[in-house]
């Protein structure tokens, strides 16, 4: 049990979230920093101490009077794009209330600050562009990144870095400098749903150019004109922003996000023996549909060694799920991943992948090629797989808006009595299937996941709620976890720990009428579960380098806890 001296000690901590805040700032430059402004909820000490009685109406608010003003604003935006804008425009004016106003109406503007909308917000970045927010760094100007980093900070002043190069962006493609945007986007997920410092966070864009042509065209794009930069000025690229963001902020995780298919795996690779870093498109969905397939598996007592999973999709989420479940099935079965990788089949968009593909096939998709004499008659397309192999699983990755018809899903569910059907694929219009027609087409057998939000199914008079694949209900947790305990590294195991958190809070092992995965709701809980799995996993395998980590399970919690930013107006200590 935490004692008062233990709490006394965790309220000192660097990232306590309780306590007196300094703040070098008076007058109108105050009310202008979006990290500090209290707006109408200045007390009346705080007007007085930095100046701002006259700058501000006399009346003094309270944090929940400012929600609600806020919340009745937010409604008069008819579409969700001008609410995602809007909310951008109070993030940038006060921080606390912004992520307040998230808090409170979470399950209703998830859907904006994040997938789909947020992807509307990304393709017209240049024109909606009003003040910019992050690190924006160019492929011609990468003898200067050091000098460029310095302006965020010192080394112990940044937590968690979120980087993309913008190549392939919720499912929309290359997106070039609006990249900066989903940088900003997971961030804001961080500190929603794991209690990452806003103050302690870095969003960056690689910008290599975009081959995306409606953008070259636009005489308002912010970002290079030009075509993408590829091959080795591309890596050294990549290579001087990670050395120099690991000189600059030794302790930093590094976030990759939305890389596209040909650099993705192979940067994971190289840098995750050297830095704690992670990809989220790899790892993160990974992890997510890994826990929601194993809750699926065990309702329906389908072992691992027995399952046979079809992946349609095979682009760097597709894979990045396929090597999840491989190291899963392998980690419980005690068979090597090269046996393990033949329970799954990944598919593109052109059919089954195999050897003969050739060169045309990323490092990540030969590990799951299968041999053209196992299909001589060259049929490989999604329907004929599915005849074959009987899968107790379809995963859809594929952008491919549709592609789980009614034949083929009515074929899959001959064969099983509890497809396991998870159409991955964002925004919604790219989804594979809609949940409605797949407790159709299965008479309301399947276990369903999806990538976006949807809402309840009514079948048989019976309602269900729709499990959906998210992302922020994982890797808030890890990254959570890798901060805290200062990992030298993010490994394999931490990542299976993960797994297993989150698998543990499936709604459906309580109540097989529940959804495969906790909502946004519980992410903070959650996100709990998943740090301290992760931070006990470092602490065991030799790579915390963070002092003081308790033992006990309930002390480790609440000294997680104590570290988790929080959503409301602490004193302000004005200092030089």
């Amino acid at each position: 049990m935490t004692n008062s001296k233990q709490v006394q000690t965790f309220a000192k901590l660097p990232r306590a979230n309780t306590g007196p805040v300094e703040c070098p700032h008076t007058g109108a430059v105050l009310l202008q920093s979006s990290q500090f402004n209290k707006g109408s909820a200045f007390p009346s000490n705080e007007r007085t101490e930095f100046k701002l009685h006259s700058l501000l109406p006399p009346n003094i608010q309270t944090l929940d009077e400012q929600v609600e003003r806020a919340y009745q604003q937010y409604q008069s935006h008819e579409d969700d794009l001008s609410k995602n804008v809007f909310l951008a425009s109070k993030k940038a004016q006060n921080e606390v209330l912004y992520y307040k106003l998230l808090q409170d109406h979470l399950k209703e503007m998830f859907g904006v600050i994040y997938t789909p909308t947020e992807g509307d917000a990304i393709q017209n970045y240049s024109r909606l562009f009003r003040r910019p927010e992050g690190c924006f760094l160019n492929i011609h100007d990468q003898d200067r990144i050091e000098e460029d980093l310095s302006a965020f900070g010192t080394a112990d002043d940044i937590d968690y870095i979120v980087v993309s190069d913008g190549e392939e962006i919720l499912g929309d493609g290359d997106q070039g400098v609006g990249a900066i945007l989903i940088s900003v986007a997971k961030l804001v997920l961080t500190t929603l749903c794991a209690g990452i410092h806003p103050s302690r966070q870095l969003p960056i864009v690689l910008d290599c150019g975009t081959d995306n042509q409606s953008l070259l065209d636009d005489q308002l794009y912010l970002g290079l004109r030009q075509y993408r930069v590829r091959g080795e000025a591309y890596d050294a690229f990549v290579e001087k922003f990670v050395q120099a963001t690991r000189k600059r902020f030794p302790k930093a995780f590094i976030h990759f996000e939305d890389f596209g298919p040909r650099n993705a795996q192979r940067i994971l690779d190289k840098y995750q023996f050297q830095i704690p870093c992670f990809n989220d498109d790899i790892q993160g969905t990974g992890c997510v549909t890994l826990a929601a397939m194993l809750a699926a598996l065990q309702i329906s007592h389908v072992a691992l060694k027995n399952v046979h999973i079809i992946i349609f999709g095979s682009g760097t989420a597709g894979i990045g799920i396929a090597d999840q479940i491989v190291e899963a099935i392998s980690n419980e079965t005690r068979i090597p991943v090269k046996e393990a990788s033949k329970q799954i089949w990944c598919l593109d968009t052109a059919g089954l992948l195999i050897d003969s593909l050739g060169d045309g096939l990323t490092d990540g998709q030969r590990r799951y090629t299968r041999a053209d004499d196992e299909w001589p008659d060259h049929d490989r397309d999604l329907l004929t797989v599915i005849k074959r192999v009987k899968p107790h699983v379809l995963i859809g990755t594929s952008t491919k808006g549709g592609a789980f018809t009614e034949e083929i899903i009515r074929e899959m569910a001959q064969h099983v009595k509890r497809p396991i059907i998870f159409p991955l694929s964002n925004p919604t219009r790219r989804h594979e299937a809609i949940p409605k027609d797949l407790y159709e087409w299965t008479d309301g057998r399947a276990l369903i996941a999806t990538g976006s939000p949807f809402s309840a199914v009514e079948y048989s008079g019976r309602e269900y709620d729709i499990a959906q694949c998210n992302n922020s209900v994982c890797f808030p947790g890890i990254g959570l976890g890798a901060v805290l305990s200062q990992s030298r590294l993010v490994t394999k195991k931490m990542i299976a720990a993960a797994v297993e958190a989150l698998k543990d809070r499936s709604p459906v092992l309580r109540d097989a009428s529940l959804p495969l995965l906790p909502g946004v709701e519980e992410v903070r809980d959650i996100s709990i579960d998943i740090a301290a799995a992760v931070i006990k996993t470092s602490v065991q395998e030799g790579l915390a380098r963070a002092d003081w980590i308790p033992h006990d399970d309930s002390d480790l919690r609440f000294w997680i806890q104590s570290q988790m930013w929080e959503a409301f107006y602490r004193p302000l200590v004005r200092v030089d």
